[in-house]
């Protein structure tokens, strides 16, 4: 850091290191700016007699932050911070100023300085994202609800519906929300089926905070987790027995149809669906190996239809 800085100019530099660097030591801070720890400390009391509140902490976990209701300065992006979070909204999903998304796009691009925020105007302008069909954006109010209780580690009671429009209550542990392509999932412990469940937030109607707190697993990873339980807890059983090495299946199987095990020359995929009809069109039909359906009675009637219309495709016609 230089070292002819003026003193305001030193302690305009220590405030943004105590913005991004909540917590930072007194040593630390004199590290960033270049001067003594007792210099350091002069310069945050420059900061609190200018009326900004900055707190300390003594102890091993101790240090300076901002207090709450700091007025921090203006965000400024560089254009190219700028087209990155224009891409990223239209890459997330199509955004028009009929949207909350969309509103809140233009008002960032109009607040930007107008060498800056022209280039992010002509690329929204005439970048045409084509909408995700499988993509389903959740209530927000939904979302902030669910993420709240998941940063207190409290119980929810959830109203839920599922895709055939049955609907039930649940109590559970949020432990995570996950957003994957394009679909937000709550991953959470529940206690109405005593084991782990993932919950698409779309679906899920309403959220009330209880005042059971919980503690979510360690060693837990919310991506891993989702992926290893898209699959459980849903209305309908499958089993699907592939008669191929579970090391030429597993790249053709994706998580939410199940979990794929070894099972003598071949594999089995044991899981649970919702909708039979697509796990038979759009899922099983793509496997390229031979395969018999065990069960349950509901996949192995929306395989039987499937066989059915692709026999009378070939049927000869007079």
């Amino acid at each position: 850091m230089p070292t002819d800085l003026s003193p305001t100019a030193r302690a305009l530099r220590a405030m943004e290191v105590l913005q991004n660097r909540p917590g930072v030591t007194a040593g630390e801070l004199a590290a960033c700016l270049g001067v003594t720890e007792r210099a350091a400390r002069r310069y945050v009391g420059i900061l609190r007699e200018a009326g900004i509140p900055v707190d300390s902490a003594r102890g091993p976990y101790g240090g300076y932050r901002l207090g709450r209701g700091t007025r921090l300065p203006p965000v400024a992006f560089t254009e190219p911070e700028a087209l990155v979070l224009v891409m990223a909204v239209l890459n997330g999903q199509p955004a028009t100023d009929d949207d909350l998304v969309g509103a809140a796009l233009g008002k960032v691009i109009r607040a930007l300085p107008e060498s800056i925020g022209r280039q992010a105007a002509v690329l929204r302008e005439h970048a045409s994202p084509a909408p995700d069909r499988h993509a389903a954006r959740p209530d927000p109010a939904t979302a902030s609800a669910l993420v709240a209780a998941i940063a207190a580690r409290r119980r929810v009671l959830i109203a839920y519906r599922s895709e055939p429009g049955n609907e039930w209550e649940a109590e559970v542990d949020p432990w995570a929300v996950v957003v994957r392509h394009g679909r937000w999932y709550l991953l959470c412990h529940s206690h109405r089926a005593g084991a782990i469940r993932t919950y698409r937030v779309d679906r899920i109607r309403a959220v009330q905070q209880t005042a059971h707190a919980f503690q979510p697993p360690g060693d837990l990873d919310p991506v891993a987790a989702l992926e290893e339980n898209l699959g459980t807890g849903w209305e309908f059983p499958t089993r699907v027995v592939f008669d191929a090495p579970l090391a030429e299946v597993s790249p053709w199987v994706r998580p939410p149809m199940g979990r794929l095990e070894a099972s003598g020359d071949g594999c089995v995929l044991v899981g649970s669906t919702n909708n039979p009809s697509m796990y038979a069109q759009e899922w099983l039909a793509t496997v390229p190996f031979a395969f018999r359906v065990e069960g349950g009675p509901e996949l192995r009637a929306a395989v039987a239809a499937v066989a059915a219309r692709f026999t009378a495709a070939l049927a000869d016609h007079p």
